[in-house]
């Protein structure tokens, strides 16, 4: 059995600095082994290092351009600069309509212009890739936010990926994903020729993710919301004796709309709960990459109230977030994972959103949680009385909510596991020539 898995973590050397996408995929890769315990997982990525890291059991496939015919700069990128918005998704489409029908061409470009200019050295990993596409029996996209406005590059190359498979005639799959808010008028147009032709697609619950789906054409017998992937690694970390802490994570970034000018709110009411409750801190950082440092912004969280901390540095896998997490009573944080992390092991969050693209996130999170996660807006104009108000009541609820959050998400676990159980009825059984050559296998990790 041949599976191809694409995950977020394949840009860039190092890139495995989200630790909320490497657990999704920790537990997709154990979740596919445990389906097909002969198979050989490959991952398509640029940190191989970081592979054998976190997921020993996989081997590193190095990860060409495969998204070369949509990369926005890969053909073309001087014409495409003159094109005014209406005529630039034009140009895509027709982009996209050679790609379907005709990948001989995208083929011969690609050799083409990696022949005439290749200052990246991609074209030396397109054989190995092409070769695995060749030889895979499905393709699973793991656990991600990605398909959003903010997240363009990262769109256009799963796109790519999922076009590559259907030309060769193989199944496609996506679990724990998150969908919105997505208005990109290029990647919508893609995803109408992409998507409805997925056989399966988990959601993690993003609020008004099956409206988008639908809009771009994929049949609700298609959907079902499983929640995050993450949740069933966190469940699984034991109880810890002292639960007095308060978890702490807020995203600075470009995406996420909070700036460092709330820092200094939002620690006053922490300094606040902290003296009435006689609470320490625990930093609960998810992200720690270029875009989005959460160690830094819990550092100058913690100074502006005279805590010193340095952000949770020592805190570089799934397993240390969530085993400081199990000594949380309480957790505020800005970034998604942190939440799931938390409630998955039954601790009420106080989520906390400055855009669009967190509120749908964590609204959700409160679909499927209810009681015990509760979403603030950083821009309302009463911030300090409804953050106050929303962590007290937490806290002082923690004991009653424990047994419901537990419950929440291992139905959500249970409801993940079926979705992956499911995709073995796309197979049945194995045909005899593969069953025999099964130590050789690999199931392929884009």
């Amino acid at each position: 059995m041949h599976i191809v898995v694409v995950t977020p973590l394949n840009f860039g050397p190092g890139e495995y600095q989200n630790m909320g996408d490497v657990a999704m995929l920790q537990v997709a890769v154990t979740r596919l082994s445990e389906l097909w315990p002969n198979a050989r997982i490959e991952v398509l990525t640029d940190s191989a290092s970081d592979l054998r890291r976190f997921c020993p059991a996989a081997v590193a496939l190095s990860r060409p351009d495969c998204a070369c015919w949509l990369s926005d700069d890969f053909f073309f990128s001087r014409l495409q600069r003159f094109l005014p918005g209406g005529a630039l998704i034009q140009f895509h489409a027709l982009k996209r309509w050679v790609g379907f029908r005709c990948p001989a061409v995208i083929g011969a470009l690609t050799d083409l212009r990696l022949k005439l200019r290749d200052p990246k050295g991609l074209r030396k990993n397109l054989n190995p890739f092409n070769d695995a596409m060749k030889a895979c029996d499905l393709m699973v996209l793991c656990g991600s936010g990605g398909f959003a406005d903010s997240c363009r590059e990262w769109n256009l190359f799963v796109l790519a990926a999922m076009a590559a498979a259907f030309r060769r005639g193989k199944s496609v799959v996506m679990f724990g994903q998150g969908f919105g808010p997505l208005s990109d008028p290029i990647v919508l147009s893609w995803a109408k020729h992409v998507l409805p032709r997925v056989r399966l697609i988990g959601l993690r619950g993003t609020r008004g993710d099956k409206e988008l789906l639908k809009t771009v054409g994929v049949h609700s017998s298609k959907m079902i919301t499983t929640g995050d992937d993450a949740l069933e690694l966190a469940n699984q970390v034991p109880v810890a004796a002292q639960r007095d802490a308060v978890g702490i994570n807020l995203r600075v970034a470009f995406y996420s709309g909070i700036q460092s000018e709330v820092i200094g709110r939002v620690g006053a009411v922490l300094q606040s709960l902290a003296e009435r409750h006689h609470a320490t801190f625990a930093p609960l950082p998810i992200a720690f990459h270029e875009c989005a440092n959460d160690r830094e912004s819990i550092r100058q969280l913690l100074a502006g109230i005279g805590v010193e901390s340095d952000g949770g540095s020592t805190l570089d896998t799934p397993s240390k977030i969530m085993g400081q997490t199990a000594c949380c009573r309480v957790v505020v944080t800005g970034a998604y994972h942190a939440a799931v992390f938390a409630l998955a092991q039954g601790v009420p969050v106080v989520c906390l959103s400055n855009s669009s693209y967190y509120e749908a996130k964590f609204k959700g999170l409160e679909q499927l949680f209810g009681a015990g996660c509760t979403t603030i807006t950083l821009s309302d104009p009463n911030l300090t009385e409804k953050l106050r108000d929303a962590i007290e009541d937490a806290w002082v609820s923690a004991d009653k909510l424990r047994s419901p959050l537990l419950n929440s998400a291992v139905q959500q676990i249970d409801k993940g596991r079926e979705a992956y159980r499911s995709i073995r009825e796309l197979f049945g059984r194995e045909p005899r020539a593969k069953r025999a050559e099964a130590p050789a296998r690999a199931a392929r990790v884009l």
